[in-house]
């Protein structure tokens, strides 16, 4: 218990350090017009569709069964938190970055940088990191694809939903060393939010870290009944972060839904509705014969985890539900 307040005590210590970077002072919000475009980075919460059709299991059945009725590239089996922030905005979902060429129309929208599996920092996956996902969208403004007056007009969306932290404990990273590892991804995070900012993005929203400790990989050895409660105090402390920039509270969404999953028709809170047959088979799986190695519940409709990491289409709306009632929305828009 006590390594544990020391922890916390640290990483309480490395945002204080951030706060003071003067991080606030640059971010202030201006009332301006309803924005016209959705530039995303991030991960698979915010993806959808740049990961490679024969790499990522998002582009596998039964991926996107509920939306579009079939696999498009989305961590779900249907729409993002990306296509309900684009709803709220009026706007359509922007289209991915890997399909700007093949969808010029819908450049006009923004784009999705967002790539599954990535983090701040290198991961496991082999696409691109934020920073380089930022990178992509400089050039883009180089290329004079998107004008100073598109940027003062636009939102721009930032997913961290942890593979960061996954991998850091992958690898064997120490618990000694993980208050000054969560330091070092919030420092960069920072970063990221003042680079794009200082390319001309006037409205930056950044989600919180959703509780980890709740995710079906996490709670599958106590049969998905309880969440980590070490794992959520330790990491939702980033999520604590009073800036000027627009914070998502997910921590607060999820655990809203999750404890009181009735109030949005969700039967099953901690049961992923996809799963391998097996231990060494996940969501997606198939055998040298094609032959399915997954099950997929009856209604997903009714659950709210897709798989072991990622929310249904219900559940991310229940999430959406919640975030409507909070004010962070609204600063959207004014």
């Amino acid at each position: 218990m006590d390594s544990h307040k020391q922890l916390l005590s640290l990483l309480r210590l490395s945002l204080a350090f951030l706060l003071l970077s003067g991080l606030h002072a640059e971010a202030r919000l201006q009332r301006d017009d309803a924005p016209k475009k959705l530039f995303v980075f991030g991960d698979s919460y915010v993806d959808t569709g740049n990961t490679r059709i024969d790499q990522a299991g998002s582009w596998k059945n039964p991926y996107g069964i509920t939306f579009p009725g079939k696999p498009a590239g989305r961590f779900s089996d249907g729409r993002v938190l990306t296509d309900y922030i684009a709803k709220f905005l009026g706007l359509k979902s922007p289209v991915p970055y890997k399909f700007r060429k093949f969808m010029p129309q819908k450049l006009k929208y923004g784009m999705n940088f967002a790539y599954g599996g990535t983090g701040v920092f290198d991961t496991s996956s082999n696409y691109p990191n934020m920073t380089i996902q930022i990178d992509f969208f400089q050039q883009l403004i180089k290329e004079n694809v998107y004008t100073t007056s598109d940027l003062s007009e636009s939102v721009a969306l930032m997913s961290v939903a942890g593979n960061d932290y996954n991998f850091y404990l992958a690898t064997n990273g120490s618990i000694e060393g993980f208050p000054s590892f969560i330091a070092s991804v919030v420092n960069q995070t920072a970063t990221n939010l003042l680079r794009i900012q200082s390319l001309g993005v006037k409205k930056i929203v950044v989600d919180g870290l959703q509780p980890l400790g709740c995710l079906p990989g996490t709670t599958a050895p106590s049969s998905f009944q309880q969440c980590n409660s070490t794992f959520n105090d330790l990491l939702n402390q980033q999520t604590k972060v009073h800036s000027t920039f627009i914070i998502l509270d997910l921590f607060d969404s999820f655990m809203s839904v999750l404890n009181h999953p009735s109030t949005s028709n969700i039967k099953d809170e901690l049961r992923p509705c996809c799963v391998g047959i097996s231990s060494q088979y996940s969501c997606g799986s198939v055998d040298e014969n094609s032959v399915k190695k997954y099950k997929v519940c009856d209604h997903p409709k009714s659950a709210f985890f897709w798989d072991t990491f990622h929310p249904t289409q219900a559940g991310w709306h229940a999430v959406y539900n919640k975030l409507q009632t909070t004010n962070a929305l609204q600063q959207i828009l004014y």
